[in-house]
């Protein structure tokens, strides 16, 4: 007889079609309700809320009377809480904020008394490929999830090994029928027969290797349904075939995978063929998705590296600040959240709490910057300094934007006794105001004296590892090289040349000679779709924007810059489309930046969107000639994906839920590759391309904009709309109706795909360098600086370094306090594909462990020598001394 695991649990969204408020006074109900049953029905074993700590954080906001009550369910296993703070969809935040996630969620559930051991993602949109490798490193031992599996993967076992890039493996179950398939579980005889045992017998058909089922039994926001023991035991008296015992998913796995099961699936799963996976919502509401990467490359590559020196310089690490900020981004990346599939009051909020966050962010970079730089000058005994930071660990050249405010017109810069030579990129004489002085006569107004803004260019220049320099700006008669607007049609550095001609705009490598003409281009189509999903018009027109016009042009010794503008009528909403009325007319704005010694060009787009139901796209042209696979980062190394999907031409017949159009989510890079020759794209905050073949172009999902949160039988999502049924909900602001800006670079090289290569053009283009110049002159270039401030370090020296490491196949992903002692977290990863050896040098602590993501000591580091397998990540711990 086969045995039925039925497990107890709802599935809580945060906000969705409606806003966080009504979610929070649902569970406190619902909360109370449930550990009221658990505390007093012995027969109701366990239940499991979500795997998510955030739920219980803020039900104890609101009952903090309940603690123990809580504490003590999770400790009898009766409440099953964790892994996660929040649900997150993995693939469109970055990696790092996965990890912190689970961080978080873990270090929570543990204090509790249990985090689930489980990898549970019972609902979000993909399956990042490296869960295998964070789950294990979490402590985890087994994961199950619902969406991105093929059929045919699963058709003989639902249960599989699952591998990461860097050959972790996972034991897995997949939830073939979702999270709800024993939602309304019931003894009745019609419902036994025609919904439960289909299903199980279904079920029964996909575990070849055991006799051991698992049926999740719950729902969206469900109310815990306190008569499924009963229900059980009326099942069972029927002799249906199955053995039916309410449990937990830790129960279930541990029991089914006492068999043995051959399959394994390797790496992200993205199948949208019996679960939907939305993958255009990539695409959906811009605004939130770059207020995203502005925050996670803020917090991740500035803020908290720099929170190390300054630590490591006597100030204190912020790390409560710092705790409010990621819950404020995890708050806004579970699952719909970041997808922004959300009506407009729950985006709103999204919006609102990640304009928090970065201003905290930057709150943050600000004081600590200013209280390193005013101990250095106390040092110096000179207030005339900037400092540069270098966030990377290691030894950096590059150049270095700083902005410098000074009463003369003309200054050098020095740094270690030597000039730093700099172009100017724009200066300003600002108006000095006026003052209040009080006087024995009375207030008295001073006029205070016009003074200069001016944004440098410094030329590259060795920046140490993992710490900071110092920069003295001196009065000087000479001027400095600026900014001038000239009439050429071409930009250029030592690397790159683009040429404006006849409309259009042409790339060439100067080291190879390589031009690649009318190398960017947009393309305009109707979306007919909904926040969930894009969908194409029947019938539509393409409309492509091949041709600009040259605006200025602009150059100095160590910067050139070109402005251009692309103008097409097209239609301005949906109904125009069907009747091919054009009555719009659409600018997009484009500057491209090349900077002396970078080998990409910087790309910004920015539209003023004012059309209604459309996607925009731009082409960017490669030298590959029909691309038959891409290369996208994902977590620590590249995914390679085919340029067709074998399914696309069938998917109807074979029952595909939507089609599997090979559009695909990116983190940063998305390149193309063949023997001699590399194109790459470096994103800013784009998370979704597709690779024309036909024409080598990558196109770049810049935004596309839709007013509704559903929507019935899209050309490529028949059926009903996604999770409202018989509701449509408006939500104007997906219109999109503002203006946008758009960054990325691009980068063109003859030779084969170089892992190393391109995650080290990404790590520049993402921004690890950050300056500061200590000034009284002008108060509002940063949010902190016209208040008064203390500082408690009171001399520092000019330069520091505190982290260097001697390879450069290896990156570091984050820099930080660790959880639960003094000491440094350094997370490290390996995109190569094959294993390297890595020496550091430190004066960050007396002693340096392998630890996991979970922060818990593995193996001590001996001779500060590590090894990192290929596509593999590792985490040291350096403790203090």
């Amino acid at each position: 007889m086969k045995k039925v695991h039925v497990v107890a649990h709802s599935h809580w969204d945060h906000e969705w079609y409606f806003t966080m408020e009504d979610s929070h006074i649902l569970l406190v109900e619902n909360m109370d309700y449930l550990l009221h049953l658990l505390e007093t029905k012995e027969s109701f074993s366990s239940y499991s809320f979500d795997g998510q700590m955030s739920i219980i954080e803020r039900y104890l906001e609101i009952r903090p009377e309940n603690k123990a009550r809580v504490e003590k369910l999770i400790q009898q296993r009766k409440l099953f809480v964790g892994p996660w703070y929040t649900q997150t969809d993995s693939l469109l935040v970055k990696t790092e904020a996965v990890i912190r996630n689970l961080l978080y969620g873990y270090k929570m559930g543990e204090a509790f008394g249990h985090s689930m051991r489980i990898g549970y993602s019972p609902d979000i949109f993909g399956q990042h490929a490296y869960l295998p490798a964070i789950y294990k490193s979490f402590n985890m031992t087994h994961s199950i999830f619902q969406r991105g599996v093929y059929n045919e993967q699963v058709q003989n076992d639902v249960n599989f090994t699952w591998v990461a890039p860097d050959q972790t493996t996972i034991p897995t179950n997949n939830i073939f029928f979702g999270y709800g398939p024993g939602k309304f579980l019931s003894s009745d005889k019609e419902y036994v027969a025609t919904r439960l045992l289909p299903i199980l017998d279904k079920l029964a058909a996909m575990n070849e290797h055991t006799d051991v089922l698992l049926l999740p039994a719950g729902g969206d926001q469900v109310l815990a349904r306190k008569n499924f023991p009963e229900i059980i035991a009326e099942l069972n008296e029927m002799n249906l075939g199955y053995h039916f015992v309410l449990s937990d998913y830790e129960s279930f796995m541990d029991e089914a995978w006492e068999s043995n099961f051959p399959n394994e699936i390797s790496g992200e799963l993205i199948a949208c063929q019996k679960s939907r996976i939305h993958n255009t919502c990539r695409s959906e509401r811009y605004d939130i998705k770059w207020l995203n990467y502005l925050v996670e490359n803020r917090i991740v590559n500035i803020l908290e590296p720099l929170a190390v020196i300054a630590k490591n310089a006597g100030l204190e690490y912020p790390q409560p600040w710092l705790d409010i900020i990621w819950k404020k981004l995890f708050d806004s990346h579970a699952h719909n959240g970041i997808g922004a599939s959300n009506s407009d009051d729950a985006n709103h909020d999204i919006v609102v709490r990640l304009t928090s966050a970065l201003r905290m962010t930057d709150d943050l970079i600000n004081l600590l910057k200013k209280q390193i730089a005013h101990a250095v000058s106390q040092k110096q005994e000179n207030s005339n300094i900037a400092l540069v930071f270098n966030t990377n660990p290691r030894k950096t050249k590059q150049a270095v934007k700083l902005v410098v405010f000074t009463a003369e017109k003309s200054f050098e810069l020095v740094s270690n006794g030597e000039n730093w030579p700099y172009s100017i990129l724009k200066r300003e004489q600002l108006d000095g105001g006026r003052k209040i002085i009080v006087t024995a006569a009375g207030e008295k107004e001073v006029t205070i004296p016009a003074y200069y803004r001016t944004e440098l260019l410094l030329e590259e220049r060795v920046l140490p590892a993992l710490g900071y320099m110092t920069v003295e700006i001196n009065v000087t008669a000479k001027n400095a090289d600026q900014l001038v607007v000239v009439s050429d049609q071409s930009i250029e550095n030592e690397n790159i040349a683009v040429h404006f001609q006849n409309g259009k705009l042409n790339l060439i490598n100067k080291k190879t000679k390589t031009e690649i003409p009318n190398f960017i281009r947009f393309e305009n189509v109707a979306d007919a779709g909904d926040s969930f999903d894009f969908s194409p018009l029947p019938n539509d027109e393409t409309i492509y924007m091949e041709t600009c016009e040259l605006l200025t042009v602009e150059k100095n010794q160590l910067f050139s810059k070109m402005q251009l503008k692309h103008s097409m009528t097209i239609p301005s909403n949906l109904e125009e489309r069907i009747t091919k009325k054009r009555t719009k007319v659409l600018d997009i704005m484009t500057e491209i930046e090349l900077i002396h010694g970078e080998e990409f060009a910087r790309v910004r787009h920015i539209i003023n969107n004012q059309v209604c139901d459309h996607r925009i796209r731009t082409l960017v042209k490669t030298q590959i000639t029909n691309p038959q696979h891409s290369y996208a980062d994902q977590g620590y190394s590249l995914l390679k994906r085919s340029t067709t999907n074998p399914y696309l031409a069938n998917w109807r017949e074979e029952g595909f839920v939507e089609a599997p159009v090979p559009i695909y989510p990116l983190e940063n890079i998305v390149a193309v590759s063949e023997a001699a020759k590399t194109f790459a794209v470096l994103g800013g905050g784009m998370k979704e391309y597709e690779i024309l073949p036909e024409t080598n172009e990558i196109a770049l999902t810049l935004f596309r904009s839709n007013g509704l949160l559903g929507k019935d039988d899209l050309m490529w999502r028949p059926g009903r709309a996604s999770g409202i049924n018989n509701k449509v909900v408006p939500t104007p602001d997906g219109q999109m109706l503002e203006e946008m800006v758009f960054e990325y670079a691009i980068y063109t090289q003859e030779e084969a795909l170089n892992e190393r290569d391109l995650f080290e053009k990404s790590n520049q283009f993402e921004g690890h360098i950050e300056s500061y110049q200590l000034q009284t002159l002008n108060t509002f270039e940063e949010r902190l600086e016209r208040f008064e401030i203390d500082y408690p370090v009171q001399e520092l020296p000019n330069q520091t370094s505190l982290f260097e490491i001697n390879n450069p196949a290896i990156f570091m992903s984050t820099c930080k306090n660790a959880w639960e002692s003094d000491g440094i977290i350094i997370r490290l990863f390996n995109p190569t594909e094959k294993d390297e050896i890595l020496s550091f040098k430190t004066s960050l602590g007396a002693g340096s462990w392998l630890v996991s993501l979970a922060e818990e000591k593995l193996t001590p580091i001996t001779n500060n020598s590590i090894s990192l397998p290929q596509k593999g990540f590792v985490t040291l711990l350096l403790e203090e001394k």
